[in-house]
């Protein structure tokens, strides 16, 4: 007994040391001006602050930015519009011309609200989110673009099982995964492997090499982005409707609710880009033809990128166009889970997880008080 006593002790100091000492350090990041009236005790409020179920509600949303903004920047760098020419960033023109633009955009739009929502955690004395002191994955080995090999990350890009379900989810007329419904995947063998996204080496890459076709292989690692792009981005428009219905605070539902549109805006954006991806085989790795292949039934069908109508809350209503999954059970732990799954932190340390399932259950047990 004496030697479980320990041992639960230790766990729990070294989760208080996780949270209190990691948050404390994020305080330092954002900006040590925010600081003057001190920080209160994780999820504490100050007397103009939020409740506590907010501030987990955000603390969790905050983590989930960083997170997107670490592989964003990832991509960025590799076939953003100030990455140089190459053959990666032509496979992913393929999909569509202004792939670096929207590239781009989208790592400047999860950056900014990692910023915020630590800002405002910070305004209301609440603790923000600095998830630095995991930063410990090694990325793309390119060489040929400065400050690229080295460089740690927070997510892995390398080795990705990429859930398509989403494709056949939303052009569904009669199911909803609220509901218990499960969907087929659109590319079956993206959820089968770990396959990378991003080069992994110069060869991968191809820089200057800019005609078309491009190498097979280079371009299924493009076609993989393009999926693997709608996979995060529809995760963050379901995430974002259910942590709103949590929230007590209108001024926080203002937050989540403004931020969440944008993820919708992402998500419809890379939704239309996927269906472009070049049908091809790469080893084990097969993308179907989701554009010609005519008749196309409905669930693959590539120009049905607005949300079918479905049944929502009940069968008993008529169907409804929605967004989908939009249920509030565990949905924290669900991202968290399906990040996992999706091979995003393959290699990250038990620390990592720890953290983020913390705060993936205090962010599950807030509540609405009315």
């Amino acid at each position: 007994m004496a030697k479980l006593d320990s041992t639960i002790k230790a766990r729990a100091n070294r989760r208080s040391f996780l949270k209190n000492g990691i948050a404390a350090a994020g305080a330092v990041t954002v900006g040590a001006g925010m600081l003057s009236g001190g920080l209160s005790a994780l999820g504490a409020v100050s007397s103009s602050g939020i409740t506590e179920g907010d501030a987990a509600v955000l603390r969790f949303l905050a983590a989930a930015e960083i997170l997107e903004t670490d592989l964003w920047q990832q991509y960025t760098e590799l076939g953003g519009v100030h990455a140089p020419p190459s053959a990666y960033q032509t496979g992913l023109q393929q999909l569509d011309a202004d792939m670096p633009q929207y590239i781009s955009d989208n790592t400047d739009d999860e950056k900014s609200h990692e910023l915020f929502i630590n800002a405002y955690l910070m305004s209301k004395g609440a603790k923000p989110v600095n998830l630095e002191p995991f930063r410990n994955l090694e990325g793309s080995e390119v060489t040929v673009i400065p400050g690229i090999d080295g460089k740690r990350r927070l997510t892995n890009l390398m080795q990705l099982s990429v859930d398509t379900s989403w494709w056949t989810r939303y052009r569904s007329g009669n199911q909803n995964p609220d509901l218990g419904d499960t969907f087929p995947n659109a590319v079956p063998t993206l959820v089968k492997g770990k396959f990378t996204a991003i080069p992994r080496n110069d060869a991968e890459l191809g820089l200057a090499v800019t005609t078309t076709p491009v190498n097979n292989h280079i371009q299924a690692i493009a076609n993989t982005a393009g999926f693997h792009f709608a996979f995060i981005e529809q995760g963050g428009t379901s995430l974002y409707a259910a942590m709103a219905q949590k929230v007590t605070s209108l001024e926080v539902l203002r937050i989540v609710l403004s931020i969440g549109g944008t993820e919708i805006m992402h998500f419809q954006t890379w939704h239309d880009k996927a269906g472009n991806a070049i049908p091809l085989t790469d080893g084990t790795l097969v993308f179907p033809d989701l554009k010609n292949d005519i008749p196309q039934p409905e669930s693959l069908q590539s120009n049905l990128i607005m949300p079918e109508p479905t049944v929502f809350l009940s069968k008993k209503f008529p169907v409804c166009s929605i967004i989908r999954p939009t249920a509030t059970k565990d949905v924290a732990m669900g991202a968290v889970n399906g990040l996992t799954k999706d091979g995003l932190f393959m290699g990250q340390s038990p620390d990592f997880f720890e953290f983020l399932k913390d705060l993936a259950h205090e962010a599950d047990e807030a509540q609405r008080q009315i």
